[in-house]
């Protein structure tokens, strides 16, 4: 269900006298939606009566580049659609990002950057598991909001010792729980293979994976972010005899480990964490990667991956439809893609946790809200956020998926679970149905 809308109130010209009159208009701070207060001129760093700056980091060069340096400019386009309806509380949202390369030392240099030249509000959704661990401190002691970090590594949820980050997507050790317990339940004579990323994303996932399979992995290999030969991966698991391999592993690597694996006439049945298994993405990398020689995005075809989002191959969905209109209408270059809609999706999460913090938000006042609002957050995720004053984790589950050409067919419903030890169970809630303009409306507190 998503949440209540009314209609928008027309902008109106105050005197600068007139301290009693309407909240200025836009998305949230409305009189009809418990919005109370005019928004006031500067209520913390990064924000005006006109302007909130958001900034973010993204691979848009390197290694990674491919699909991850899409995002940001989904996030553009929604937030685009945003200020064309008014903004937040009558402000404008300021989108800055900046290309880190997938460098952790790049990551540093453009975050610092942001932090202190273009003093932000709130960093959301910089990317990947190496390069945001890199400024995690930095920006929690400079007291920055670091919101729905585009990773799942554990390390997003630690408030007690980084309480101004939050995770967004379902964490690698919740996805290889219930990706890992699907094999285990459908492949029980299966002698498993984990490709893993030789940081926190395989360490995350190798930990989920083992709760269910450990009895069944015959080989663990793990490569090194920027080295492109996995010959050697490969080649162990071929030697151990692994029939079933799990990748948790970043695009490039997805098409890397399957050139490979042709290279050798390896053919076991292979799974991939959500993050590397985009059919379009892989079969472009695959081309590139091998000169041309495979152009072939059917080498996904039987794939078993994970999905916590609606993507480009459901257009039936109302996500999907809302926005391939925001992108229509406020995008860019290029078609939609399931990287622009992830993007997207963060974009709209934001500005749910801005309307939440109220007319004079503060840095402090949006990561309260977030912990308030908590599990309420409605969007187009498919299993509830897990923010609390406790918890600062993401999505909180996936339903296990397979690729079948350029779409994917549903191989469970969706199912949640949280670390550890944590049972899985079905998630039964109905899905979430997006607001006519395409914009959330939250009350905020008090």
């Amino acid at each position: 269900m998503g949440f209540g809308r009314h209609r928008r109130l027309a902008a109106v010209a105050l005197a600068a006298a007139a301290v009693m009159a309407l909240s200025a208009c836009g998305a949230g701070g409305r009189p009809d939606s418990g919005g109370s207060g005019q928004a006031g001129a500067s209520s913390d760093v990064g924000i005006t009566a006109e302007t909130v700056k958001v900034g973010a980091h993204f691979p848009l060069t390197g290694v990674a580049a491919p699909g991850y340096s899409e995002i940001p400019t989904g996030t553009k386009a929604y937030f685009d659609h945003v200020n064309a309806n008014g903004g937040v509380d009558g402000r404008r949202i300021e989108y800055i990002f900046r290309d880190d390369a997938y460098n952790p030392t790049q990551t540093s240099q453009v975050v610092n950057e942001l932090v202190l030249q273009d003093q932000i509000f709130a960093m959301l959704g910089g990317l990947g598991t190496p390069t945001h661990s890199a400024v995690l401190d930095h920006l929690n002691a400079e007291g920055v909001p670091d919101l729905f970090v585009s990773s799942g590594s554990l390390l997003w949820d630690q408030p007690e010792r980084n309480p101004m980050t939050f995770g967004w997507q379902p964490d690698y050790e919740v996805e290889a729980k219930i990706l890992s317990r699907y094999v285990a339940q459908n492949f029980p004579n299966a002698k498993v293979g984990l490709f893993l990323q030789d940081d926190d994303l395989g360490r995350d996932a190798e930990k989920g994976a083992r709760r269910y399979l450990d009895a069944q992995i015959v080989s663990a290999q793990r490569y090194t972010p920027g080295n492109t030969d996995v010959a050697p991966q490969i080649a162990a698991l071929q030697a151990a005899g692994a029939d079933f391999v799990i990748g948790f592993n970043v695009p490039s690597y997805t098409a890397l480990s399957q050139l490979q694996s042709l290279r050798l006439n390896y053919r076991p049945q292979w799974a991939y964490s959500n993050i590397g298994s985009d059919p379009a993405l892989v079969g472009s990398l695959l081309a590139r990667f091998s000169e041309g020689a495979v152009t072939d995005a059917g080498l996904l075809d039987g794939v078993i991956t994970t999905e916590y989002l609606a993507g480009v191959d459901r257009p039936e969905d109302p996500w999907t439809q809302l926005f391939s209109k925001v992108w229509d209408e406020h995008g860019g270059e290029g078609d939609l893609t399931n990287f622009r809609i992830y993007g997207m999706s963060e974009a709209y999460a934001f500005v749910q946790a801005l309307q939440a913090a109220g007319p004079n938000p503060t840095r402090q006042g949006i990561v309260d809200a977030v912990e308030r609002v908590g599990t309420g957050l409605q969007g187009p995720w498919l299993a509830p956020f897990r923010y609390s004053a406790d918890r600062h984790a993401g999505i909180s589950g996936v339903k296990v998926t397979r690729i079948s050409g350029q779409t994917t067919e549903d191989l469970t419903p969706v199912q949640t679970t949280d670390n550890g030890d944590a049972p899985i169970s079905t998630h039964t809630a109905p899905e979430s149905i997006p607001p006519a303009d395409g914009i959330p409306d939250v009350a905020p507190a008090g």
